[in-house]
């Protein structure tokens, strides 16, 4: 099988050649840059700084060498700005606080001020206020949260709708050209188009915005959900329609040469609980998730792929209801996340993107055999029958051992030549 077939066989609910695996086709399925590097050296592939494809979180490029070792059957289609709506197509030279030469968005400057924090702007504008900061010692970055006062009767659902908004021709043919690219590879195309993720707290800060407006507080977002049903109402209405329209353009640009969607980062569970109750997102989320999908699903070939962190079991029959044909990270070590139940109730409707192996207890800090017993078993329990993509849980970061990376990709190795 080539790797695009062993994806889609997968997607299909039955059996590949062997199971098919993700690290760096999106933002939630990476590897740090620390660690990108460190694997580099340790396979012995070319020295070079390591291209920053994700900066909000410092993920690294996997490149072609690279991923011909770890066996990756993924390959990324992100758009041509960053989270801070810096253009990606310029990069430079920077040394990271903890002194890794990477390439990094031009627009970004990773000095540290006298108190050790780098700060990023909107934009690269440096005359207005820094909208994210990677504080000393941190080995990602953090929104910086620039809400204005609130005036309940001047809320208004367009401001924060202002990064939203139709596709240009220049964003379009980019795409157009990026997609033959990643094509070419013959690896499945996941795409990260942008603009349907409701309600993503990571995008709500606006840190692409100069000067946001609206509601900007991810504790303000929260309460709104119960305070201010109208507003996210109207909100996620509008969005939708600009999401539906964009998603026409780019599948007459790009048609089935995506394979996958990535329309939703916005996370529902926490480690023991959701954020909501099953009712609040039948009455928020759902209506409006349901006609963007049912759109995909009758006017294209891709299969849409949703993000949600933590113990989302409750929500599962939901996400379903839905339309998602694709569920990550798969957080096992969450309440109820046990992979067997998982794999039994909802395996026929979903396929679980991740889950491979527990990146808060067993990747940092097992040993290498234990790392390898995880991944054999985890992979027996959502490889059967396919709908099953291996990746783990949510990114590899920067604190895990390189020996234990290792021994994740020798496993995986592994059990291909099984």
């Amino acid at each position: 099988m080539t790797a695009k077939e062993r994806v889609k066989t997968a997607l299909e609910h039955r059996n590949p050649d062997h199971i098919p695996i993700d690290f760096g086709a999106t933002s939630v399925t990476g590897i740090h840059c620390k660690i990108v590097e460190a694997l580099r050296n340790h396979y012995g592939l070319e020295k070079h700084p390591v291209h920053i494809i994700e900066p909000f979180q410092m993920l690294g490029e996997i490149e072609p060498d690279l991923q011909e070792i770890i066996g990756t059957d993924c390959t990324p289609l992100f758009g041509p700005k960053n989270m801070f709506d810096i253009d990606e197509s310029s990069v430079h030279k920077q040394t990271t606080p903890w002194g890794q030469e990477v390439l990094i968005a031009s627009g970004i400057d990773l000095t540290p001020d006298k108190e050790g924090d780098v700060y990023i702007y909107a934009k690269g504008d440096r005359s207005y206020p820094p909208s994210a900061v990677m504080p000393s010692l941190c080995y990602f970055i953090n929104a910086i949260e620039r809400q204005p006062p609130i005036e309940e009767d001047q809320l208004n659902p367009e401001d924060n709708l202002e990064e939203y908004g139709p596709l240009s021709d220049d964003e379009l043919e980019y795409y157009k050209h990026a997609v033959q690219k990643a094509a070419e590879t013959g690896k499945a195309v996941i795409a990260s188009f942008g603009g349907t993720g409701l309600g993503d707290v990571a995008f709500i800060p606006g840190m692409g915005v100069k000067e946001p407006k609206g509601i900007r507080s991810v504790a303000e977002w929260y309460m709104s959900t119960v305070m201010r049903k109208n507003f996210i109402q109207e909100m996620f209405e509008k969005q939708t329609d600009i999401a539906i329209e964009n998603y026409k353009r780019l599948w007459e640009t790009v048609g089935n040469q995506v394979d996958v969607v990535f329309t939703c980062g916005t996370d529902f569970g926490t480690q023991n609980s959701q954020f909501c109750s099953p009712e609040t997102f039948r009455e928020l989320w759902l209506p409006h998730y349901k006609r963007l999908n049912d759109w995909i699903h009758s006017n294209t070939s891709w299969k849409i792929f949703k993000h949600t962190c933590g113990a989302v079991v409750p929500l599962l029959p939901c996400l379903i209801e839905a339309g998602f044909d694709i569920i990550n990270p798969v957080q096992i070590n969450a309440k109820g996340m046990e992979p067997a139940f998982l794999k039994k109730e909802f395996g026929k409707d979903l396929t679980f993107w991740g889950g491979g192996i527990d990146t808060q207890r067993i990747l940092p800090a097992a040993k290498p055999e234990e790392i390898r017993a995880h991944v054999w078993k985890q992979c027996e329990i959502l490889g059967k029958d396919g709908g099953f993509v291996f990746n783990a849980v949510h990114n590899i970061q920067a604190n895990v051992p390189i020996e234990n990376a290792i021994a994740l990709i020798d496993t995986l190795r592994e059990i291909r030549n099984a």
